[in-house]
């Protein structure tokens, strides 16, 4: 039986994907910051009638994440796939996002991964087997307007992400990027900055939003991520990237097929109704209902 360990399971893809594979059979671990925060979690999977174990995990805190570690180790014997799962979002153009934020967003999306992944790596590299499972975002891959802080933090995961999978792969551990694009989660509720200090920014912001407003209309399910998951932990024939979601194929394809000067030629356009013929174009994706 696999036992997995999933981060940041209170919420979203987290919780949809721990009680998604514990229906599967798995012995799932969630961990959350604080066990209060797992109401719903513990909602769910009785609902779905399995269990799922919960457990304490800041990935902000070395501390904490060594202890959930051990606790999951100590409790089930060995953890065969860990799934980083934690993040949070960050809006807003380079020039008016501090410092702080950038550093808070990193130290949630980037250092919480690495924490996890240095507390399991020794166990699983004893062991000659494991699986772990980056969750990243169609950001990783496309620089998404108007998110810089989250976008910084895709793109060094993905690079994390490369480099581990290099790494360890002798030591017999599978390693794997989840790739979504739009899921319907309590994120995009709550991923509604959008700072404009300066009133320099308007067009960026609404680019922003009139792209989240047209992956909301047909969004991605968490269980779509969930089945994704589950295909990379455990299909014959591995790849470093798995995408999902609204957009997802779209984007990746897209931005395969254009090039560095096509990406900030449509930056350059000022009016909305070119903006949104020409993205199109580029992805096969309509923006029209968020900026029509």
């Amino acid at each position: 039986m696999t036992v997995a360990l999933i981060t940041g399971a209170n919420s979203g893809i987290g919780r949809g994907a721990a009680v998604d594979l514990a229906a599967k059979g798995w012995t799932v671990y969630g961990s959350m910051r604080s066990l209060d925060k797992g109401d719903k979690l513990t909602a769910m999977a009785e609902e779905a009638g399995v269990t799922v174990h919960p457990v304490v995990c800041d990935v902000t805190d070395s501390d904490s994440v060594d202890a959930a570690v051990a606790d999951v180790i100590d409790r089930a014997g060995r953890i065969d796939v860990l799934v980083n799962n934690a993040g949070i979002g960050g809006n807003g153009v380079l020039e008016e996002v501090s410092i702080e934020t950038y550093a808070e967003v990193m130290d949630v999306n980037l250092h919480g991964v690495i924490r996890c992944c240095q507390a399991v790596l020794p166990h699983m590299r004893e062991r000659g087997e494991g699986c772990i499972l980056n969750v990243s975002s169609i950001a990783g891959i496309i620089a998404a307007i108007a998110q810089s802080p989250y976008v910084a933090s895709k793109w060094a995961l993905e690079g994390l992400t490369e480099g581990l999978a290099q790494e360890v792969a002798l030591h017999g551990i599978r390693v794997a990027l989840i790739e979504p694009g739009i899921v319907k989660t309590a994120i995009m509720a709550k991923n509604v900055d959008a700072p404009n200090a300066t009133g320099a920014y308007d067009r960026a912001y609404q680019r922003l939003f009139a792209f989240y407003a047209a992956g909301l209309m047909t969004p991605g399910h968490p269980s779509e991520v969930s089945e994704v998951i589950h295909e990379a932990a455990t299909t014959d024939s591995p790849r470093l990237r798995y995408t999902c979601g609204w957009g997802g194929e779209e984007l990746v394809a897209g931005r395969a097929a254009m090039s560095d000067e096509d990406w900030v030629a449509l930056g350059a356009l000022e009016d909305d109704g070119e903006y949104v013929d020409r993205f199109n174009e580029l992805f096969g994706l309509d923006l029209s209902p968020g900026l029509g």
